[in-house]
């Protein structure tokens, strides 16, 4: 049987008593600004699900019961749209040493090859470019970047709706940096539109995030 999805009061209420408990009903309210009595339902079903327990004359505390739970269940919650951050592009029609620059302009090691459309056509990693540099008489000026990049056939692809343990799946499965974010343009001819990119980096703000209670911001 699945948790009961808790609100970002309840999760609020459950960190309050794992942290300064015993903790009475009163002090608790405090802490959030709110009546004893708007707290009733919350510190019930709280209590229901064994999260807290409660002793008269003592207060709440925490029971530590349902921590992996609680933790499995925000996780769950957010997707690959909560986390994304905006792609770094490059058009098809430019050359390996442009990418190069763009690269080292914004301080990314992989970007992603887009037509005139915004449609995804490969993508280029650091180790592409370098690879490409090496290259008896490589001429980057004049190299295409489809002769430097990953193709499309080759790419995996992540969509904003799924959950974000996909992604992070995704990326220590393909040991790669980064995947790109993509919504369908033209499926029958394989067309898809770049709307973000999913990183390692995206990945370790969410589990410093989480760990540090801020995990509803993604909600909010």
């Amino acid at each position: 049987m699945n948790p009961i999805p808790l609100s970002d009061r309840q999760k609020k209420i459950a960190e309050i008593v794992r942290r300064s408990g015993p903790i009475t009903g009163t002090e608790i309210a405090g802490e959030l600004g709110l009546t004893r009595a708007a707290l009733r339902s919350d510190l019930a079903i709280l209590t229901m699900g064994g999260i807290l327990d409660a002793r008269p004359r003592v207060g709440y505390f925490y029971t530590g019961k349902s921590t992996l739970g609680m933790l499995v269940e925000e996780l769950s919650s957010i997707t690959i749209e909560d986390i994304m951050s905006v792609p770094i592009v490059v058009s098809a029609s430019k050359s390996a040493y442009d990418a190069v620059v763009t690269m080292f302009l914004e301080d990314v090691g992989t970007l992603f090859v887009v037509d005139g459309k915004g449609c995804l056509f490969g993508v280029i990693s650091r180790k592409d470019l370098l690879k490409a540099s090496l290259s008896q008489g490589a001429d980057l000026h004049n190299l295409p970047l489809a002769m430097v990049m990953t193709g499309l056939s080759k790419i995996v692809l992540s969509k904003p709706h799924e959950p974000a343990a996909a992604a992070a799946r995704r990326l220590i499965e393909r040991e790669v940096d980064c995947l790109p974010v993509v919504l369908p343009f033209d499926e029958k001819k394989g067309k898809w539109k770049l709307v973000g990119r999913v990183s390692k980096t995206n990945m370790t703000r969410l589990l410093a995030e989480l760990a540090e209670g801020k995990g509803g911001t993604y909600h909010s």
